[in-house]
């Protein structure tokens, strides 16, 4: 696109029972997989025009739930501070322009059933910074537990602290996962059917295929097991297959007439 990137960084503030002096955990905090942070991810890459994906419901009656997709429009921030550019974070560039004091997005929505907005385009919503906490084992988070032994001689505390991020809740959403994409029809989509070592269920394929209309909509990226396919329901699953086959025939019994 020819423009520089802008990351969101989050704000993280840590609660613990004594002062935690360990090098670079701000850093490592920041680093962390958004799946370990309730969501909120610690560096945040926007780009007017890119797919991001909501990570939190925030109005679900109006179609702004966990997981709808829109397009990232414009960041609102705080200018008063000024941006700072460079990093030594190698993923990215050096005329990349950190924010740290972001307010909301503007993000285009098409699904959400807030059309207009005062002062704003059709479908733009105004997606706001949010605050959550969750807790962080620092022997898993530094690979020296040297340092960490050091730091909490007294067994009485815990190696564990709690922060306090206040993050946007979007990821970028060039791709998505199958379990964020349950319940969404969409136009075209490439999916990828070679699956992650670990138990395969019957929605790990099932699910990404049967998110378009049509067959033509659909590509597969690469070869695949066809083991992928062949995967049984569980007895669980049975079960309660079995139990709504049930309920469809009491009901058809009761209200026969809708079913002429």
């Amino acid at each position: 696109m020819g423009r520089a990137p802008t990351v969101v960084i989050a704000t993280d503030t840590i609660k613990a029972k004594k002062h935690i002096d360990l090098p670079d955990l701000t850093k490592r905090l920041l680093a962390l997989p958004d799946n370990k942070t309730e969501h909120l991810p610690g560096y945040l890459p926007l780009v007017p025009g890119m797919p991001v994906l909501l990570q939190e419901n925030i109005a679900c009656e109006l179609g702004l739930s966990n997981g709808t997709q829109g397009i990232f429009r414009e960041l609102i921030y705080d200018h008063s501070s000024e941006l700072t550019t460079g990093s030594d974070e190698e993923r990215f560039t050096a005329d990349t322009a950190f924010v740290r004091n972001a307010q909301y997005a503007l993000v285009e929505i098409p699904k959400s059933k807030l059309k207009n907005l005062d002062s704003l385009d059709p479908f733009i919503i105004p997606i706001p910074v949010i605050e959550k906490t969750f807790e962080i084992n620092l022997e898993k988070l530094y690979a020296d537990k040297g340092v960490i032994m050091k730091m909490f001689k007294d067994k009485k505390l815990k190696a564990t602290i709690s922060v306090k991020r206040k993050a946007l809740p979007l990821i970028p959403a060039y791709s998505i996962t199958t379990h964020k994409s349950q319940g969404q029809t969409l136009p075209k989509i490439v999916i990828d059917l070679n699956m992650p070592p670990g138990m395969l269920e019957v929605a790990s394929a099932y699910v990404p295929l049967s998110r378009v209309e049509q067959l033509t909509d659909l590509v597969i990226l690469q070869d695949f097991n066809i083991s992928a396919l062949q995967v049984k329901p569980s007895k669980g699953q049975i079960a309660e297959l079995n139990r709504l086959a049930v309920l469809f025939q009491q009901t058809k019994q009761r209200y026969g007439q809708y079913f002429l």
